[in-house]
């Protein structure tokens, strides 16, 4: 069993030390289920993408911003909030780590 507060730290500090700004890793995979923590330096995007059938986001840690063709979304650690089914993108505001969870088909 994963302790996202740890988790969330050792992403931070790795997504600090890469060039890219950014750490992720699977928390969990239980088709259809899937949980991923995703650390991003303040300013680093995930682009545009399409959504999954149903999906969240948890913030842990620091803030986002959740773009998306129907509005901007900022959202602050210890928010749930749930994915449109559009596309999106997410941007760092701070560094910041979330859990996505989300259902596949």
């Amino acid at each position: 069993m994963d302790d996202l507060n740890v988790t969330a730290e050792e992403h931070l500090t790795a997504a600090r030390a890469s060039a890219h700004g950014r750490s992720a890793h699977l928390v969990l995979q239980e088709p259809p289920l899937r949980q991923t923590v995703i650390a991003l330096t303040e300013g680093t995007a995930l682009d545009e993408h399409n959504a999954p059938p149903a999906a969240s986001l948890l913030v842990l840690r620091g803030g986002v911003r959740l773009t998306a063709a129907s509005g901007d979304v900022e959202l602050t650690a210890g928010t749930l909030h749930p994915i449109p089914q559009e596309r999106h993108g997410l941007l760092a505001l701070s560094d910041a780590v979330v859990l996505l969870t989300a259902v596949n088909d």
